[in-house]
């Protein structure tokens, strides 16, 4: 399998982790990154596993998504108080399933077979991602998506 990686930073939100005993509990924020790692058993015309130039649509999803926005669980009991905080425009509200590191890798990593599946038709895959909310905290989702040959 070739492989490459692309990294994607200066996604600035915030979120809270509304069930952590902890500060996570609060609002806080961070400037998010992401790198994904692409797979392709052969490579493009080009010779590349995945051309960068041709992944804009995913970074314009990645700044709809996390570009000063307020993400909030679905299970979020405030979560109706977020809705109409977004509705006064004081917040750019995104409900995710998980709005950790690990949620928000696991997005990403669907977001962009999504793209790659649509594009290429299995040619390449992401098969890793990295959510990063500082230089010092990461996590990661890693799967083969089960299309791929």
């Amino acid at each position: 399998m070739y492989t490459c990686s692309k990294s994607f930073e200066g996604f600035p939100c915030c979120h809270r982790q509304p069930n952590h005993e902890g500060h996570c509990r609060f609002v806080h924020g961070y400037s998010r990154s992401f790198t994904c790692w692409f797979g392709a058993s052969e490579l493009d015309e080009n010779g590349f596993v995945v051309d960068f130039s041709s992944l804009k649509e995913l970074r314009k999803q990645l700044n709809d998504q996390f570009d000063h926005t307020f993400l909030a669980n679905s299970d979020d009991p405030l979560l109706s108080e977020w809705e109409r905080l977004h509705e006064l425009g004081a917040l750019d509200l995104r409900v995710m399933a998980n709005v950790g590191m690990e949620g928000s890798a696991h997005w990403v990593w669907e977001q962009v077979n999504a793209l790659l599946q649509e594009r290429d038709g299995g040619r390449s895959w992401c098969w890793k991602v990295e959510a990063r909310e500082n230089s010092s905290n990461a996590a990661y989702w890693e799967a083969k998506p089960d299309w791929v040959r």
